[in-house]
């Protein structure tokens, strides 16, 4: 089963660290090319000891991942720019296959050509809003670049909260005491603490659920640098972050789920053959779980959500029908949240204009 989700804006490496650099976060020097010839001249004009050079894709394991073109690996490091070029003509335009992405690989269109900064020490750090405490949270550790679930359940006293009052903002003395226990010390304490505040700025300034820095590093010469970082961001922001939002790299997606996006569907292709038609994630779920219980296999996650229109209800029949795996369609609809006479409704147009050549089981209720 391979489920990959895309409801949620999600931007590449580069565009993250475009947007931390715009708010005065330190990070490395990079430049982006979508040809061999640009990265080399990127790796020129960088003038860096050593640069490292990353594939940019949408999913985690790039530096353990493979290229169809052969080549081994999709994050580089190398002091020589001809050799940038030579591993860029092996990368873009070639699939990159991770242990997160689809069995085929996902098609390189860009790299980033960055300095490479010799990490002295590696700590973690995050905020992130936290609906036990009703507003932001700062966590982190002095234990960077692994897995912070594997040091949460190995060492959990190595792990440290701090709340923020949302109100007040981060106050110097607690950004201050996290650069202490991230174990940041004499002039760099004060430097990491001037990096905390400016990543809060940042969350709170583009409508962020989550910002994590992991390595938030310290090099041997006395600098602290975001060597890497993964935001999340509020959707229903989406009308106050339209510069960020035009980001979304929607190229990775199946062409079914950029189709179902432009009605305001929530769609997740799944491999089994019996299409799944509800309103509310929960509901979606469950009967993705029914259809699995009962020696089934669904084709799909598909949710209309509340306030759905007719015209909604057509197109996403319009969807499923053209899928060639689908063998039968399943409606589940709870009449909590939409009017159940708009589903019939656009049912009806579906069937009679679709020329539905599948099984149909309808479920209207409330």
């Amino acid at each position: 089963l391979q489920l990959t989700p895309r409801r949620w804006l999600n931007l590449q490496e580069y565009q993250s660290k475009k947007i931390m650099a715009d708010h005065g976060v330190t990070v490395q020097r990079f430049f982006v090319a979508d040809s061999a010839n640009d990265a080399l001249e990127a790796a020129q004009r960088l003038k860096a000891k050593e640069i490292v050079l990353k594939a940019q894709i949408l999913a985690g394991g790039r530096g353990k991942g493979i290229f169809n073109s052969g080549l081994k690996g999709g994050v580089h490091l190398t002091k020589d720019p001809k050799t940038v070029e030579q591993l860029a003509k092996q990368m873009i335009g070639y699939n990159l296959s991770t242990k997160q992405t689809p069995k085929d690989g996902v098609t390189v269109k860009k790299v980033m050509v960055a300095e490479a900064l010799d990490i002295s020490r590696e700590t973690y750090f995050a905020i992130l809003m936290d609906r036990a405490c009703n507003g932001p949270v700062m966590v982190g550790s002095p234990q960077g670049g692994v897995d912070i679930e594997e040091v949460a359940v190995t060492s959990p006293e190595l792990i440290f909260k701090e709340e923020i009052d949302i109100f007040e903002g981060i106050k110097d003395r607690q950004a201050l005491q996290m650069a202490k226990n991230l174990g940041f010390q004499g002039a760099l304490q004060q430097q990491a603490a001037d990096q905390i505040k400016k990543l809060y700025n940042l969350f709170l300034k583009i409508d962020a659920t989550q910002v994590e820095v992991n390595p938030f590093g310290e090099t041997p010469e006395g600098q602290v640098v975001c060597f890497d970082a993964k935001i999340n961001f509020d959707d229903n922001a989406e009308f106050r972050q339209k510069e960020i939002f035009a980001m979304d790299d929607k190229s990775e997606n199946e062409p079914i789920e950029n189709e179902a996006a432009k009605y305001d569907l929530k769609y997740i292709g799944l491999d089994g053959n019996i299409a799944c038609f509800v309103n509310g994630a929960g509901l979606a779920m469950a009967t993705c779980d029914m259809i699995s219980l009962n020696g089934g296999k669904p084709a799909n996650f598909l949710d209309l959500g509340g306030g759905v229109k007719e015209a909604q209800v057509y197109q996403a029949f319009k969807l499923l029908a053209a899928d060639p795996k689908v063998e039968a369609i399943l409606v589940n609809i709870f009449g909590g949240i939409v009017n159940c006479a708009i589903i019939a409704s656009g049912i009806t147009k579906a069937c009679q204009e679709l020329e539905l050549k599948v099984p149909l089981v309808v479920r209207l209720e409330g």
